[in-house]
């Protein structure tokens, strides 16, 4: 390669990953610190304690597979400027650094309808503070570098790389996150996948045949993954108590959306933690005083999580929404998929109304609503049907219709669940009983 290595960072997934100069100046900046103390999963270290990991290792580990995939493409000439390596190494180091405390969660709080997006905060961010002067001295282009970040680049592959469902986002989290949480799942043949890369006439990233066991392995993976961490009850009732707690509180905190970069950047996990164990009044937000807020808060920290009283899943194929049915069974399949999705939409409006109804009589109890593609969204966040084919003779895309391992999880994984504390358990159940039994 004609960027020089100058050090090498040893990483429990990837073994060595190497840096250059500029990677290093990147990495050594405040900034770019600071994601050592976001965690990569917010609530999943209180049911799987090791999974205490950091975005900072998700970056570095990204940034690694980013020069793996590059190095390939340049392999096969869909490459021909070793610049560009080094830019998509870049862009996955980077990918990440818009993340607020607890990663997606700070997300999910808004204040006057203002929404943060760790996307436009990361593009700001390299494009506007010290991240974009290194990236300018070392001669490339901090505004190109952001595009390839967050999936606005003219080379649509160059996006794919970095997010969507053959990136090393994806291949990076999968099984970083199934080790430190000790769990099996996400244990996937990324070496395999990414020296199996290639480009469509169209520009597109795609795989050869060879390798599309291992696709389909890696789709499968993330789907138990969803099922068996990211979703687990118990890790999602940490998680909703931190969203309700930073709901609760944000008038008083000014937590999100943040005033400026200078207060954004000192915004952390465990300080923000801290500010919501802390914060001492009696005033009223969303029906329920902010010392409800501050409870949920300090019970995170101790670990005396809410209970699940009431939950409803759904695999819903939302992606065939707009495809006609061409056969009698497809038509069948689609009327059970539209009815399942108003079942989970008339649950809502049931369930919200029960709610609402006893957080306004001084009940602690707090409604979870998650809906996760099965399927990685493709970096424009479009729904994925299908995947590149490429080989030395031809290029086909190959719906997930003709895999049916991958078409029987295709869709999105919906979910309610309800929560209320230990001494209203019992209450609520017998509530959701009288409902829906």
């Amino acid at each position: 390669m004609n960027f020089k290595f100058v050090g090498e960072i040893t990483d429990p997934i990837h073994k060595n990953i190497k840096f250059t100069q500029i990677e290093k100046e990147l990495i050594d900046t405040p900034i770019f610190q600071r994601l050592r103390r976001i965690r990569q999963l917010a609530g999943a270290h209180l049911v799987y304690p090791g999974a205490l990991h950091s975005r900072f290792e998700h970056s570095l580990g990204s940034m690694f597979l980013a020069g793996l995939s590059g190095q390939t493409l340049y392999s096969k000439d869909y490459i021909t400027d070793m610049d560009v390596i080094q830019k998509l190494r870049i862009a996955a180091l980077l990918h990440d650094v818009g993340h607020g405390p607890f990663s997606h969660l700070f997300e999910e709080v808004s204040k006057n309808g203002v929404k943060f997006s760790h996307e436009s905060f990361g593009q700001k961010i390299i494009t506007n503070t010290i991240i974009s002067d290194i990236i300018e001295k070392n001669g490339y282009d901090s505004k190109e570098i952001a595009s390839i970040s967050f999936g606005k680049h003219k080379m649509n592959f160059l996006n794919e790389i970095i997010s969507g469902g053959l990136s090393v986002d994806l291949m990076d989290y999968l099984p970083r996150d199934s080790y430190f949480s000790g769990t099996e799942y996400g244990k996937i043949d990324y070496h395999r996948i990414i020296n199996s890369l290639e480009v469509s006439s169209h520009n597109n990233l795609g795989i050869n045949k060879s390798s599309l066991y291992s696709y389909e392995s890696m789709l499968i993976s993330r789907y138990q993954m969803f099922k068996a961490v990211y979703f687990h009850k118990s890790v999602r009732s940490g998680e909703v108590m931190l969203v309700h707690s930073m709901k609760i509180q944000n008038d008083d905190l000014n937590l999100t959306p943040p005033n400026s970069l200078e207060d954004f950047f000192v915004l952390h996990d465990e300080m923000v933690l801290e500010k919501l164990s802390r914060l001492s009044n009696h005033s009223q937000a969303n029906g329920v005083g902010s010392n409800v807020g501050v409870k949920l808060a300090k019970d995170y920290q101790n670990r005396n999580l809410l209970k699940c009283v009431y939950e409803f899943f759904l695999l819903s194929s939302q992606r065939n929404k707009n495809k006609a049915p061409s056969t009698a069974s497809e038509t069948a399949i689609e009327k059970g998929n539209i009815d399942g999705i108003e079942m989970f939409d008339d649950q809502i409006i049931k369930l919200t109304k029960i709610v609402e109804e006893h957080r306004k009589s001084g009940y602690p109890i707090f409604l979870d609503v998650s809906r996760a593609p099965s399927i990685p969204l493709a970096p424009k966040k479009r729904e994925v049907t299908s995947i590149m084919i490429i080989d030395k003779k031809s290029e086909y895309e190959k719906s997930f219709d003709q895999i049916p391992l991958i078409n029987a999880i295709s869709g999105y994984l919906d979910m309610i669940r309800i929560y209320t504390t230990r001494d209203n358990r019992q209450f609520f159940e017998n509530v959701f009983d009288s409902h829906f039994n």
